[in-house]
Formats: structure tokens, C-alpha cells, sequence
């Protein structure tokens, strides 16, 4: 999966335990400019480094898998945990200067009404 946002911070280094380090970084996704949302990934172990180039404000587009898990407490409670482990960030250029990917807002209409003529042997 992939996403672009905006750096809005880069967390330093946790050493959890003796074998496991992780680190986070909050993107600034606006899909609607009115209610920005603030997300979460991880970088795990020898990953962490990827965020290393990474500024706040920097435009980027971050690549990441989607992983759930459970955890049952003492009590036979079960809890499921979601996280967002990204593998690849890359800083995107000017993007208010760049032209937008073709889409289908960019496609010309397409006239699919009858000609008149029924030519063809579709039964629909």
C-alpha cells in the first residue's frame, strides 16, 4: 500500500529489547485539507534507517504493509492491534509544481449512444 503525506515528525530509536528496535514517523495525510489526519507507521530492526533523510514538512510517499495481530490478557480478554510497518519512504520533488497523473478526470468523454446502425452482435 502506499500513501502521500507529510512529515510531521520522525521519533528517535527504541531498543525495546536486546534483539528488536523499531522507530515512528507521523505523516500529515490530507485527503480534506479540513480535517487532516496524523498517521502512525513503524520501521522495524534493520528498516529504522529510512527515515533517517526525513525533515518535518518533507512531501513524501511512503510504501507499507498492513499487519493485525492478537493479544489475550490474563483474563482471556482478546485485543486486536493494527500497524502500519513501512518498508520504503521517498521524498517526492516539488510536487506543486509537478503536472498530476493522468486519471480518469483526464480522459475524454466517450459517446455511447446508438448510432443507428446495429452492426454489432452484442445482446446487450
Amino acid at each position: 500500500m502506499e500513501i502521500r503525506g507529510k512529515v510531521h515528525e520522525v521519533g528517535a530509536i527504541q531498543q525495546v529489547t536486546e534483539s528488536f528496535k523499531k522507530r515512528d514517523l507521523i505523516v500529515a495525510y490530507a485527503e480534506n485539507p479540513q480535517f487532516v489526519e496524523y498517521i502512525r507507521f513503524e520501521a522495524t530492526q534493520d528498516r529504522v534507517n529510512i527515515f533517517d533523510n526525513l525533515s518535518v514538512g518533507d512531501d513524501i510517499e511512503v510504501s507499507f504493509n498492513l499487519r493485525g495481530r492478537p493479544w489475550t490478557n490474563k483474563e482471556g480478554v482478546t485485543t486486536y492491534f493494527n500497524s502500519l510497518v513501512a518498508w520504503r519512504v521517498t521524498k517526492l520533488a516539488n510536487t506543486a509544481a509537478a503536472a498530476p497523473a493522468p486519471g480518469y478526470a483526464d480522459m475524454p468523454p466517450v459517446d455511447i449512444s446508438s448510432s443507428g446502425a446495429d452492426d454489432d452482435d452484442l445482446p446487450f
